[in-house]
């Protein structure tokens, strides 16, 4: 083939009136050429495509089996670039295209589940992909172009300061840590507990001893050091240890739902420990995602405590 630049999507499109209508003279008027600019631009498809494509008769013109073929691909490629720009269209305006979410764990336990139900019930057409992981992991793909929405927190080592400067980010609202114990410790039925209460407890945990978290500065700010027990980082596995007595553990109310029975959630009295939750986006956003964001917002316990 030569002249590939021939096909380019207006002679395209030409070609297919033509095809259509069996008449240069027709795809001239409907298309706004000149009868003599079509008869040229149907040669130059001819001469890159190595032969006739239609049959010139008395009255109009019919396709090749030539033409025929390259009608049928034209066709195709004129199909699929009306139905990109539909689905551009439905992406920008937020009804449309693939919303890629991620969270943290625990914000997988209400927050997201409910917030995610009431979007898609109001955005039927938009495709959701979903994502847990850990801050760290959820910013590194938002930052790879993997994500267009995470929601992420700050703890328990607080947000990467490069984080904040490259993405926008949503403050949703701060989520209390509580602590919880088993049903039959001594201080299940007490109405909330002082961390002091809690100096000689074991405190099953994921970090790494040593690592600065918000337990270790609560138990510092109360005048004690917090004893380390077992590493556990999954929540059920937490859970499960607290119920067999290894110790307690700190529990975001985020997650209060998901706690079992044979649990109790109790708030600390004083220098209760806090994690802030953000939504963050890239710095051009879909505008699915801002609109997330916003139901996020509108969430019960991002309503309880506003945001600031």
């Amino acid at each position: 083939m030569h002249e590939t630049n021939a096909f380019d999507l207006q002679a395209l499109r030409l070609f297919d009136e033509v095809a259509r209508s069996g008449s240069f003279t027709a795809a001239a008027e409907l298309l706004g050429y000149t009868q003599s600019a079509v008869s040229r631009r149907i040669a130059a498809l001819e001469r890159a495509g190595g032969g006739p494509l239609f049959v010139r008769l008395a009255r109009g013109v019919r396709l090749t089996p030539a033409g025929t073929a390259l009608h049928r691909h034209a066709v195709a490629v004129l199909d699929r670039l009306a139905r990109a720009g539909e689905e551009l269209a439905a992406i920008h305006a937020g009804r449309g295209g693939t919303l890629r979410v991620g969270a943290f764990a625990t914000a997988n336990v209400d927050l997201m589940p409910s917030t995610l139900k009431r979007f898609l019930a109001a955005h039927p057409g938009v495709e959701l992909r979903m994502t847990e992981a850990l801050t760290s992991r959820l910013m590194d793909r938002l930052h790879a172009g993997a994500l267009d929405v995470a929601v992420i927190s700050d703890y328990p080592a607080g947000l990467p300061a490069e984080d904040a400067r490259l993405v926008r980010l949503v403050r949703l609202c701060q989520d209390r840590l509580l602590v919880a114990l088993p049903a039959g410790h001594p201080l299940a039925a007490e109405p909330d507990v002082d961390l002091r209460d809690l100096a000689e407890e074991s405190w099953i945990e994921a970090a790494p001893r040593g690592q600065p978290t918000p337990l270790v500065a609560a138990c510092a700010a109360a005048g004690f050091t917090p004893r380390g027990g077992l590493r556990v980082a999954e929540w059920s596995g937490k859970f499960g240890f607290v119920a067999a007595g290894f110790g307690v553990t700190l529990v975001p109310e985020l997650a209060a739902r998901a706690v079992p029975p044979n649990l109790v959630l109790k708030a600390l009295r004083a220098a209760t420990p806090v994690r802030t939750v953000y939504a963050a986006l890239p710095e051009i956003p879909l505008p699915s995602a801002l609109e997330l964001v916003e139901m996020l917002g509108q969430w019960e316990m991002c309503t309880t405590v506003s945001p600031t």
